[in-house]
């Protein structure tokens, strides 16, 4: 199979592994390839919006976008994976790899969007972490003066983070991520259970199913459903989780995501549907903000989320952190002096997201600008493109202008699906900053 010339292609040295923070040799299994990807995407963060994204977009919607978002986003996760070695070198990361495929643009691409993508996310799970540790602390100190605050408790989460960035990559991140995509089952599991209780709870004559607001309103709500869904499947990762796995590569990430496919396929539909089905219009945009009984279900399934959280946001820390390190490497600098660096950059980063966390706790505004602007252009628009470019299509002629068809179709629906989401992310954060004063109790 011809490849196609590699113009401002990844140099050698770092296509072999040469990218800061990424490790030389993988040593994971696929089963800790699932635990990154499912930590990665399913998210608390990511599917407790999606009952608010199906209600702005009404039953025949809500179902047609979230079904072709799991298949499309399934699908641009096995095509990444399979050019790990496209063309005989391993690319260890996205920006590397996308190098290859496009050239220096593909590597700015690349380098922007993971960016937006990954710092947004932190910004709007960091947010749904101190909104889940303050329901908790709600339901044990009820009285009304000397509470904690919602920024209080996204300090105390933002403070964790700092210990567990100090990890060097993601391989040493396997059994948080083991305990977090356990935590995701446990939530869930938990989530939907109480869901449909509260479901049977609520007389069904009240609630309506309708779409809310004038015109203008449902189309931007509409708007804002497609970047929460995008940002629900969000893994700007890929590259970066498979750089850990071991021999054969290839394989172990295909059952790595396929694994990890599997939770996500599950807890994210049945949320999605119970939850729109148990609230209708009026579900929250944060479906545990919604839940009403039993209380202690309701407190372990917000600890689950936080724990969850937990790991998610140490995957998203390292692209940034990657940058910082080719910095510290390239100055040769001692063991010790580059662990002091590392606190330093790690410290300055922790301070940044947890500072625009506490002052706008929008969550929703963030999770649908972060899906429109971050991960759209990378898990939907990108992976067609590769496919496209890199000639990876079937030999048979038929099958092969259909999945050309198909991969354009999807590059260019998807780009302007992030286009329209993008635009209802800015005005509801318009709106919302009109409402709410900086660092406002949520």
């Amino acid at each position: 199979m011809s490849s196609p010339a590699r113009g401002g292609g990844a140099p050698e040295h770092q296509g072999e592994g040469g990218e800061a923070g990424v490790e030389q040799g993988g040593r994971g299994t696929w089963r800790h390839a699932a635990f990154h990807v499912a930590t990665t995407i399913a998210t608390p963060a990511a599917y407790a919006p999606l009952p608010f994204a199906v209600a702005s977009l009404g039953w025949p919607l809500g179902v047609c976008s979230l079904v072709i978002g799991t298949l499309v986003t399934w699908c641009s996760s096995l095509v990444v994976a399979s050019l790990w070695q496209w063309n005989g070198e391993k690319h260890t990361s996205y920006r590397l790899l996308a190098k290859s495929i496009f050239g220096p643009w593909g590597y700015w691409y690349v380098s922007l969007f993971q960016q937006v993508a990954s710092v947004g996310n932190n910004i709007a799970i960091q947010i749904a972490a101190g909104s889940s540790l303050k329901a908790v602390y709600k339901h044990y100190y009820t009285a009304d003066d000397g509470a904690m605050t919602l920024q209080q408790f996204i300090l105390l989460f933002g403070a964790f983070e700092l210990l567990l960035s100090q990890l060097p990559d993601i391989h040493s991140l396997r059994w948080v991520n083991a305990f977090c995509t356990a935590s995701t089952i446990g939530f869930a599991g938990t989530t939907i259970g109480v869901t449909i209780y509260d479901g049977y709870r609520i007389d069904r004559k009240e609630v309506s199913y309708s779409l809310q607001g004038n015109t203008a309103t449902k189309i931007f709500r509409a708007f804002n459903a497609l970047g929460t869904i995008a940002f629900s499947f969000g893994d700007a990762m890929l590259p970066e989780i498979q750089s850990s796995v071991r021999e054969p590569v290839r394989s172990n990430m295909y059952k790595g995501v396929s694994a990890a496919y599997t939770i996500i396929f599950v807890s994210y539909w049945t949320l999605a549907f119970s939850g729109y089905w148990a609230f209708g219009s009026q579900v929250q945009p944060y479906i545990l903000s919604s839940l009403t009984a039993p209380r202690w279900t309701i407190v372990m399934a917000n600890l689950f989320a936080v724990i969850q959280i937990a790991g998610c946001f140490q995957i998203y820390c390292r692209p940034t952190f990657a940058h910082f390190e080719e910095r510290v490497q390239a100055k040769n600098r001692s063991c010790r002096s580059s662990c002091l660096w590392r606190l330093m950059y790690t410290s300055a980063y922790m301070a940044a997201i947890t500072l625009v966390s506490a002052a706008m706790p929008f969550f929703g505004d963030f999770v649908s600008i972060c899906g429109a602007v971050g991960f759209t252009p990378l898990d939907f628009v990108l992976p067609a493109l590769a496919l496209l470019k890199t000639s990876k299509l079937p030999g048979n002629l038929r099958l092969h202008y259909a999945v050309k068809v198909l991969s354009s179709a999807v590059a260019i629906l998807f780009s302007i699906i992030g286009t329209l989401a993008c635009i209802g992310a800015i005005r509801s954060i318009a709106l919302d900053v009109k409402t709410y004063k900086f660092f406002h109790d949520m």
